[in-house]
């Protein structure tokens, strides 16, 4: 079995830049980031390559160091209140192929102490693709519940996200699939422990969970007409 990508380091690396999240304190600590957190990330970007290839042809996980699947530690602080400079958690998503023409949904994994996870989906779809998910949604609810109501998925994953306090506007309060409906967002996954992300676990970890929310994901592709 493969080694381990991340390591208790990983976490009080994690730890100490929340505790100091400032230029100085990242500058003189960035070797630590590279060892323990970019690095052995982009490891595990690049070994998520062949397994979510037999998942789907059509998502990627890309290793490239710029541009690719692994988020920048950097944050975005033009229109936030908080102006920290740096993002106390690493993750990676594995997009869709077509991403740049269509809103699409992903795979995503996240570590960061004591709430990482691992999960799928559309998190804050635009207006337009909202609103295509949720005719899709009325349209073909049987489906649906095909890929999220089964007991093996319940027992695994919880829906996250905002919802509407009311029915959308144009669809049936009566409708059997309501409660999705009101979704902002349709993303699910897990949580997991410290633990299991410094353990040679975590990839095939990861691997089964997106194997899991594939049907969810298909059903998603389906809604803003991708492939799957």
């Amino acid at each position: 079995m493969a080694d381990p990508y991340f390591s208790p380091a990983t976490f009080r690396f994690l730890a100490d830049l929340a505790a100091n999240n400032n230029r100085t304190w990242f500058a003189a600590n960035r070797a630590r980031y590279e060892d323990v957190l970019r690095q052995p990330f982009l490891r595990l970007v690049g070994d998520m390559q062949q397994p979510l290839a037999r998942i789907s042809e059509h998502f990627l996980a890309d290793p490239r160091p710029q541009g690719g699947s692994l988020f920048r530690i950097h944050r975005d602080t033009r229109y936030a209140h908080d102006k920290s400079p740096y993002k106390t958690w690493g993750a990676a998503r594995f997009m869709h192929r077509r991403r740049r023409e269509i809103q699409a949904p992903a795979f995503y994994l996240h570590v960061q102490p004591g709430a990482s996870f691992v999960g799928a989906g559309l998190w804050h779809p635009e207006s337009a693709t909202l609103k295509n998910i949720r005719g899709f949604l009325a349209d073909n609810p049987a489906a649906w519940k095909k890929a999220t109501r089964g007991k093996a998925f319940r027992e695994r994953f919880e829906f996250w996200g905002e919802s509407l306090k009311r029915p959308p506007h144009g669809f049936d309060p009566q409708h059997e699939l309501i409660d999705d409906l009101k979704r902002k967002d349709f993303a699910a996954g897990r949580s997991f422990a410290d633990s299991l992300a410094c353990s040679a676990e975590l990839l095939p970890f990861a691997v089964e969970h997106y194997r899991r929310l594939a049907p969810m994901v298909d059903y998603l592709c389906a809604a803003v007409e991708l492939e799957f």
